[in-house]
């Protein structure tokens, strides 16, 4: 059996980063930590083509390899006012997993073997950790890892409110100029609303005559394929004014919006990091960035020979104030529409995006929070308070 003192379980966005990382720790330190990268083969395991938008301040890791970035957002309230934001110090920044994936294959390579390979089991053990898989030609493979981060999708424990941010998107050719691709649309919501959540049209401008155009939901239940191109269809033609639209590529997914808790323990030698491990905010749907906090704080610990439990990577009382917002639009009792319409409308954009990032000062918090409908909200943390949510015991 092959030993490794790193195993990544899983080649998406957070093992992939985390891979990254940690090579550049093995070249930075001149040393050799043994890191074994374990990735579906080519086939129905692998997850298809995405992109992922996150913002940041100033020069990022990814920055090689974007697709675009912006630094204008625009924001189109129910009431059909469209509100555009500088987005300084943050830039708004789009990155597509096949050019993220190339970037690491090409420079994460100190100390990395990559394993391509359909993952059975990842066995627990005191002083290391046993992964069991099937590469394409259905033989087994097996090693063993001083420390295994397991990326892989899982579903979330249950929590008091479980939405999604569900979602299709059209990569759009236009035959003549239709999009402004200085800036961004974070938010349209002239979509039709649901009766409890919130809908909302996201423009990607990546030319002139290109864009990735994306309907969206915050409900409990995703759509079917047909559902989302009708959404679309709409959205583009009637509110958009779109005329002619040539889908030259589509992507589609659901994330998990709980406000369940995700221990990112699994074992003595085994972490869970990514979605499956809490990098996801509640109440957005956002993962990148939280994956980069998560995965950036492994590597130190790692470094330090520290043990390497990936932290959560969202303050307790932003967990806190996403479980309200959730349950609000849940029950309904928050008009989605109208709730992000006003929080746009009356709070500056770095200020909605320092919040939604993690580092907001408890004060310019408060602020925004008094911004929102007070009685609903009031009456949603009391029942969030008194309704106990269902508690799963961390292995380990």
């Amino acid at each position: 059996m092959r030993q490794f003192d790193v195993a990544v379980v899983g080649a998406g966005a957070a093992g992939l980063s985390l891979t990254h990382r940690l090579a550049a720790s093995n070249r930075a330190a001149g040393r050799r930590l043994g890191i074994a990268l374990v990735e579906p083969p080519p086939g129905p395991a692998r997850p298809p083509e995405r992109t992922w938008c996150y913002w940041e301040r100033g020069v990022g890791r990814w920055d090689p390899v974007l697709a675009a970035r912006w630094e204008r957002l625009a924001v189109v309230g129910a009431d059909g006012r469209r509100r555009v934001h500088r987005t300084a110090p943050f830039s708004y920044k789009m990155l597509r997993s096949r050019d993220f994936e190339k970037y690491v294959a090409a420079t994460a390579v100190e100390g990395v073997t990559v394993l391509r390979a359909t993952v059975a089991e990842v066995a627990d053990g005191a002083e290391r950790a046993v992964v069991r898989a099937v590469d394409g030609a259905g033989a087994p493979v097996e090693i063993a890892a001083t420390w295994v981060f397991d990326s892989r999708p899982a579903a979330p424990p249950p929590g008091r409110t479980a939405l999604l941010q569900h979602f299709r998107g059209w990569f759009a050719r236009t035959p003549h100029d239709a999009f402004d691709p200085s800036g961004a649309v974070l938010m349209d919501l002239r979509t039709p609303q649901p009766a409890r959540g919130v809908s909302f049209g996201y423009v990607l401008p990546l030319s002139p005559r290109e864009a990735l155009v994306e309907y969206t939901e915050f409900t409990r239940e995703a759509l079917d394929t047909p559902a989302y191109e009708a959404a679309l269809r709409d959205y583009t033609g009637r509110v958009l004014k779109l005329r002619e639209v040539e889908v030259t590529a589509a992507e589609q997914g659901a994330i998990p919006m709980t406000d369940a808790r995700l221990p990112t323990r699994a074992g003595r030698r085994v972490f869970r990091i990514g979605a499956a491990g809490g990098a996801t905010r509640p109440s957005t749907g956002y993962t990148f960035s939280g994956i980069q906090r998560q995965t950036a704080a492994v590597a130190r610990a790692l470094e330090r020979g520290a043990e390497p439990v990936p932290p959560t990577p969202h303050r307790r009382r932003h967990l806190a104030m996403d479980a309200v917002l959730l349950r609000a639009l849940d029950t309904g009792r928050v008009d989605g529409a109208a709730f992000f319409t006003r929080l746009f409308d009356r709070t500056p954009l770095p200020a909605v995006l320092d919040f939604l990032d993690g580092p907001s000062h408890p004060l310019r918090e408060l602020a925004i929070g008094l911004r929102a409908p007070v009685a609903p909200m009031a009456l949603t943390a009391a029942e969030c308070a008194l309704r106990r949510r269902p508690r799963v015991r961390p292995r380990g």
